[in-house]
């Protein structure tokens, strides 16, 4: 991602010294200190038995510091969130002062495992793999400016199978108050809890997983955050126009989308000059109700929200609807670009697992699998931050475009 020089080796170790004040005695300054240069390093696996293999000169203090390592880890109880807020705050100083941070992205990968006794496991669906496969699933937030990304929290999915299971939980060390919960109730937690750590808001982006869910978005509106959420087609609305007689029957945007087509609503837009191609589709935008809003009796009463579809070249349907409740005034242009920026994840799964080994903890319990967590976040955090204050956004490289052309 970054070479660092001398002069990054020497930010490195002041954002070492940071993070060592909250972790709080020398033991585990060492430790943390250990694990982030054995992230960074080249090595090919980046759990914890090679970091302790490529930190020792004597092969007879290996499994020394082995054991170490794996205490700091698996055991050692230093607080996950004040170590991401730090490191998040550190990237974020250098990041906001070339550009605002415009978007928050939520969404999940898979971690591939053998076995079944890694906390979490299961044979479950991951995008990661494109099908249902042995693995864990994290939840993530990443937070995007117009030319950088940077993810500040995760959480790990327990599927009932393991919430349920009293012997699992006291085998992966479960905490006892810990209850199951959906991918997108921990999604709102990250989101709550980057509130309450005052980082900078922008529109929050994630897929059909959670989009197509009201009470998701009904949660984000109360948290008074916009967003651009992807929903199933066979979500029904009511249409706020001339396609579908107002006040008439609900209909899937399914179907709404080839009336749409049938009428030539769609036009053509270009989100992104992308280094190989143009990423161009095209869309169409309508104002509905959401039958599922539309029947609430709790207040806020409902809202209207704008529907953008996406219809791919040569393709037979829709790739993609969202829902929105951004302004009124927004054009459609505007709206396609802060929408297609959720791709841009692609790129920090990519980084974090092919980089920093994010997928490599082959630990089995829960607090090992946060440390972790926060260790690699802190390494791209101070990446990014190198990244930003040697390379100004007109340069090469400091732009974002694989993922985005990939996943045109």
């Amino acid at each position: 991602m970054f070479d660092m020089g001398t002069a990054g080796v020497e930010q490195l170790q002041g954002f070492l010294d940071g993070i060592g004040e909250l972790l709080g005695n020398d033991s585990r300054r060492a430790s943390f200190a250990t694990y982030v240069i054995g992230l960074l390093s080249e090595g090919e696996r980046k759990s914890v038995e090679p970091i302790a293999a490529r930190a020792c000169a004597d092969p007879l203090r290996v499994d020394a510091e082995h054991q170490r390592l794996l205490h700091f880890i698996g055991v050692s109880d230093w607080n996950d969130r004040d170590i991401r807020r730090y490191a998040a705050r550190y990237a974020l100083d250098a990041m906001t002062a070339r550009e605002a941070v415009q978007t928050w992205i939520l969404d999940d990968t898979g971690f591939l495992k053998q076995g079944k006794h890694s906390v979490g496991v299961q044979r479950q669906y991951t995008g990661s793999a494109g099908k249902i496969t042995n693995c864990q699933v994290g939840v993530s937030l990443t937070l995007g400016t117009k030319t950088d990304h940077l993810p500040i929290d995760f959480e790990l999915y327990l599927p009932k199978t393991w919430t349920e299971d009293a012997a699992r939980r006291q085998e992966a060390r479960i905490p006892k108050d810990l209850e199951f919960k959906t991918k997108g109730m921990l999604a709102l937690e990250m989101v709550r809890r980057a509130i309450d750590d005052d980082v900078p808001r922008g529109v929050v982006l994630a897929d059909a997983g959670y989009g197509t869910s009201s009470d998701f978005r009904h949660q984000l509106q109360a948290l008074d955050l916009q967003f651009s959420l992807g929903v199933e087609g066979n979500t029904k609305v009511f249409e706020i126009g001339d396609v579908v007689t107002p006040g008439g029957a609900a209909v899937s945007l399914r179907k709404l989308a080839k009336k749409l087509m049938d009428k030539g609503e769609f036009r053509r837009c270009t989100w992104r000059e992308g280094t190989r191609n143009k990423l161009t589709a095209k869309f169409a935008l309508r104002r509905v109700l959401p039958c599922k809003d539309s029947r609430r009796k709790s207040a806020p009463p409902p809202t209207a929200l704008w529907l953008l579809i996406e219809w791919r070249d040569g393709e037979n349907e829709p790739a993609n609807y969202f829902f929105s409740n951004l302004p009124d005034t927004i054009s459609r242009l505007e709206l396609v670009r802060i929408t297609m920026q959720r791709w841009r994840i692609e790129r920090s799964y990519e980084d974090l697992k092919g980089e920093l080994g994010l997928d490599h903890y082959e630990g089995r319990r829960f607090r090992g699998w946060h440390h972790h967590i926060s260790v690699v976040l802190c390494c791209y955090a101070f990446l990014v931050s190198e990244r930003v204050r040697h390379f100004p956004p007109s340069q090469p490289g400091a732009t974002e475009t694989d993922a985005d052309e990939a996943a045109a």
